[in-house]
C-alpha cells in the first residue's frame, strides 16, 4: 500500500477534487474505515435518480441517518453528477454536528452553481497522481514519463496500463465529458485534444491550435477552459511583476498527467525522440512542485520566465511578488554551456535568487562559476523541493 501525502483527517470535513483514477475513493474508505459513515455513491444510476426527482428526500434520509443510526459522517462521491446536493449538505452542516466529506473529479458544475461551496465551511482539497516521494522505491522515470502515474494505473503490467490510459481518455476524456454536456459534438473536441496534446509543455498559440484541429478560436478557447475546469489541465503563467501583465503574456500549457499526453498522441508504443521525453520531463518535474505546493498549502507560486529575445526558464518559484528560485529542467545526462543560457540571464536581472539546472546525471553540489547548483533530478525532488516551497 503506498502511502500518500494527502492527509485525510476524520474530524474535519473537506471537499476533495481530483482527476478520476487519482485515488480519492480509497483514501477516504481507508481514513474513514473506522467510523460510522453514511455513504452515497452518486456514480450509481439509481441513486442519482432517487435524489435528483426529489433532493429534498436526500435531507430526510440523512436525517434519519443522523438521528436514528447516530452516524456522524456523510461521504458523498462523485458529487459533480448532482451539485444540487451542496444546497442540502449546507443546510445539515448548520442545524447538525456533523461531519462531511465530499469527493469530485470536476468543480467545474459545482462553482456555477454553488459559488458559495458551503459557506466556506468545508475546505476544498485537490488531489494529484502519485509523487516519487510517495512511490520511493517503486518509482520508474521511463514508465512514468510513458504511463504517468495515475493511482489506478502505474502500478499495473504495461499492457494493462496501455489498455487502462486509452480507456480512461475515450470513456472519460472524451464520452463523459460529451454526456455531462460540457460538449455539444464529440468530434471536433476529440481533434482538438490530439493537438493539444502535441502542444503540452509549450507557450500556447491559440491560432496555431485552431488552425491545426479545425476549430474556430473561440471554441479553442472554450475547450481549454474546460480541460481546465476539469483538472484534466493547467496553465503555468508567464513571470511579469505585475498581475495584469501575467495575464497578457502567453501562458504554458500542461496535462496533469503524461500518461494522458501520450495516450491522445496515440505513442504509448511509440520510441520517444529526445524533445518529445524533454517536454515530458518537464511536464512531470513540474507535476511533482504543483503536488507537493497543494498538499503542503505553501503559499509559494510558480511561473515560468521568459525574455524578448525568447530565452526561456522552465520553472520560478515566487512569494510575495518576488523571484526566489530558478530551475531549468534538462533530460541529459551531459550538459553545455549553450544549457545554462536561461539561468545566466535571468540571474543577471535578480542576482540575489538560487539557481538550479536538474538533469539525469551525477548531482555537483557546489556551485559554478555563475553560483549555479547542477544536481540529479531524483536528488533535488527528494532533499531540496521541500525547502524551497
Amino acid at each position: 500500500m503506498i502511502q500518500r501525502l494527502f492527509v485525510i483527517d476524520p474530524r474535519e470535513s473537506c471537499l476533495i477534487l481530483g482527476p478520476r483514477l487519482t485515488g480519492k475513493s480509497s483514501l477516504l474508505q481507508k481514513a474513514l474505515s473506522e467510523h460510522k459513515v453514511w455513504k452515497i455513491d452518486l456514480l450509481h444510476l439509481k441513486t442519482r435518480n432517487k435524489y435528483s426527482k426529489n433532493p429534498e428526500l436526500f435531507r430526510d434520509d440523512a436525517i434519519y441517518q443522523i438521528k436514528v443510526e447516530k452516524i456522524k459522517i456523510i461521504y458523498i462521491d462523485e458529487i459533480q453528477k448532482m451539485p444540487d446536493l451542496l444546497d442540502e449538505v449546507h443546510s445539515l452542516l448548520e442545524e447538525y454536528r456533523i461531519k462531511v466529506f465530499i469527493s469530485g473529479s470536476s468543480p467545474r458544475k459545482l462553482k456555477r452553481g454553488h459559488a458559495n461551496l458551503l459557506g466556506g465551511r468545508v475546505p476544498i482539497k485537490y488531489l494529484m497522481p502519485f509523487t516519487v516521494s510517495e512511490l520511493k522505491d517503486q518509482f520508474n522515470l521511463d514508465e512514468a514519463l510513458m504511463f504517468g502515474l495515475l493511482p489506478g494505473i502505474y502500478l499495473n503490467e504495461r499492457a494493462f496500463k496501455k489498455s487502462q490510459l486509452i480507456t480512461y481518455v475515450d470513456t472519460y476524456l472524451k464520452e463523459e465529458i460529451l454526456a455531462e454536456g460540457i460538449v455539444r459534438n464529440l468530434d471536433p473536441f476529440s481533434r482538438f485534444l490530439e493537438v493539444a496534446a502535441l502542444y503540452s509543455a509549450q507557450t500556447l498559440n491559440m491560432a496555431n491550435i485552431s488552425r491545426e484541429s479545425a476549430t474556430p478560436i473561440k471554441t479553442v478557447q472554450n475547450y481549454f477552459q474546460i480541460l481546465e475546469d476539469t483538472l484534466i489541465a493547467y496553465k503555468l503563467l508567464a513571470w511579469d511583476k505585475t498581475a495584469k501583465k501575467q495575464l497578457a503574456l502567453a501562458p504554458k500549457f500542461y496535462f496533469f498527467d503524461t500518461g494522458i499526453v501520450n495516450t491522445l498522441m496515440g505513442r504509448l508504443d511509440a520510441v520517444l525522440d529526445p524533445l518529445q521525453k524533454g517536454h515530458l520531463f518537464e511536464q512531470f518535474v513540474i507535476n511533482e512542485f504543483r503536488a507537493h505546493i497543494n498538499y503542503k498549502q505553501s503559499m509559494k507560486k510558480i511561473f515560468f520566465w521568459k525574455t524578448k529575445a525568447d530565452t526561456e526558464v522552465d520553472l520560478i518559484i515566487c512569494g510575495q511578488q518576488k523571484i526566489e528560485v530558478a530551475i531549468e529542467i534538462k533530460y541529459k545526462n551531459k550538459l553545455s554551456s549553450k544549457d545554462y543560457a536561461g539561468l545566466i540571464s535571468i540571474s543577471e536581472d535578480h542576482p540575489k535568487i538560487k539557481c538550479y539546472m536538474l538533469y539525469l546525471g551525477d548531482s555537483v553540489y557546489k556551485k559554478n562559476e555563475n553560483g549555479f547548483v547542477t544536481m540529479n533530478y531524483a536528488d533535488f525532488l527528494k532533499n531540496i523541493m521541500n525547502k524551497i516551497i
